[in-house]
């Protein structure tokens, strides 16, 4: 099986963002009996991942925000050339490309309908 994490153009990661990020860590805890563990980041912080089996494939944004939606990750291979071929397509820049240290660069844009959607280039291969 491929790592999604290390494969062009698969979804390898989805993210919570919402106004109440404990509140909604606990409804997905209860509703889906998801096991959520606090993972480390290098700046000191702790990042609550949502795990299946050993394995994180999402989280919670530690930081509120102000609507309540779920962010998809996509692997790319280059986040920058990817980025600038959305905006040509009619696609809106949300972030710009940005280094997140000791995870990867990412950006995300809303396509041409309003969608939003996030690409990412993870800095080490994931196992």
């Amino acid at each position: 099986m491929n790592n999604p994490m290390q494969t062009h153009g698969a979804p390898s990661w989805i993210q919570h963002h919402g106004p109440d990020p404990v509140a909604a860590r606990k409804f997905y805890e209860t509703t889906f009996g998801w096991a959520v563990n606090d993972m480390p980041m290098q700046d000191g912080s702790a990042y609550p991942a949502i795990m299946v089996g050993d394995a994180p494939v999402g989280g919670f944004m530690p930081q509120p925000m102000p609507n309540g939606s779920w962010m998809i990750y996509i692997t790319v291979d280059d986040v920058d050339a990817r980025f600038k071929k959305a905006l040509a397509g009619g696609a809106n820049a949300v972030s710009e490309p940005m280094d997140i240290p000791g995870v990867g660069r990412m950006a995300a844009f809303a396509d041409p309908f309003g969608a939003v959607i996030s690409v990412f280039k993870y800095e080490t291969p994931q196992e």
